[in-house]
């Protein structure tokens, strides 16, 4: 995925415009953020600090709900199914694409049923090794897998997952192999690399490289169109010699695909100011991410580029939905 840099604290002109636009009437009553995943994960921590910026900009509150289950599609459907008038909103993120590859007999139209409002932020990918390795570089890395096909292991949170998702990515770009080791979520694929278990892991910085496992973790590179301001020495995988790898974990917004243009808009203008405010993009820096607010059309093109692009990683690892 390769993030433009005006989708980074990008506040469109439909944000900046104020609020001519929007439905009248809207919003009517509370609105509901269903959250696809289990509490305290960061797309629940984002959306619920969210929720309370638009609780503001709204005038109604924005109740946040978890359902989770099924890799995301129980709440998803649960928000395909609701009327569509802005009032039920979804907090996706970006396994959102992957969800057609890892779940048989979805209860909708994986690619009709929703309009993206915007990508809230972007979180990037860390390839981290332990600090006694032999890899002081990625180069180091990708050089000895390719020396040694499936010799060299990496961790994952178990098949399907965005970690593993990542590090397939990553095969590809380098034209590399590894051996897959899944765990049952992947901050014990961190625990089992600072253990020695694995060599590698493809995990977010705030997994990889904060609190206690930075004294044992060296990382090699990060993705994105820049260097990370918490991690100012880690090179991005472009200046790492893998321009090629363009992975971003991100979370967004969405209604139902029926909601009027016109609300969308008004969510989005709310939502990308938001984003854009001192307090949030400081929040989103302590957890190691970077503020969105794309509009709902670009939103839409980066997860289609995303859904192609692992509809090839799926294929690599050999991941059947289930």
């Amino acid at each position: 995925m390769r993030i433009p840099r005006r989708g980074l604290l990008a506040v469109s002109a439909a944000a900046t415009a104020g609020t001519a636009s929007a439905q009248p009437g809207f919003p009517s009553r509370p609105l509901r953020l269903v959250v696809a995943w289990a509490p305290t994960g960061a797309i629940d921590t984002i959306a619920r600090r969210l929720a309370q910026k638009l609780t503001e900009a709204l005038g109604q509150t924005v109740f946040v709900e978890n359902r989770s289950g099924a890799s995301g599609s129980i709440g998803a459907a649960e928000v395909a199914r609701a009327v569509p008038d802005g009032h039920t909103l979804l907090a996706l993120d970006s396994t959102y694409g992957m969800m057609p590859f890892l779940v048989n007999g979805l209860p909708f139209n994986h690619a009709e049923a929703f309009r993206l409002i915007t990508i809230s932020a972007f979180t990037p990918v860390v390839a981290a090794v332990r600090r006694d390795a032999p890899y002081a570089t990625l180069r180091d890395l990708t050089e000895a897998a390719r020396r040694r096909p499936e010799a060299l292991t990496y961790g994952s949170g178990g098949v399907g997952s965005s970690v593993q998702f990542a590090t397939v990515a990553y095969e590809l770009a380098a034209g590399v192999r590894l051996l897959h080791v899944p765990y049952r979520g992947g901050g014990e694929a961190v625990s089992a690399l600072m253990a020695g278990q694995v060599d590698t892991v493809f995990a977010s910085p705030s997994a990889a490289m904060m609190g206690g496992s930075a004294a044992v973790l060296r990382p090699l590179a990060i993705s994105g169109p820049g260097r990370l301001a918490a991690l100012p020495e880690v090179p991005t995988f472009a200046e790492a010699g893998l321009p090629d790898y363009a992975i971003m974990h991100w979370s967004g917004l969405a209604v139902p695909r029926a909601t009027p243009m016109p609300i969308v808009e008004r969510l989005h203008a709310e939502a990308a100011k938001a984003l854009a405010t001192p307090d949030m993009v400081a929040f989103l820096a302590s957890i190691a991410s970077l503020p969105g607010g794309m509009p709902p059309a670009e939103a839409e093109r980066l997860l289609a580029e995303d859904t192609q692009r692992w509809r090839q990683v799926v294929a690599l690892a050999g991941i059947r939905p289930q």
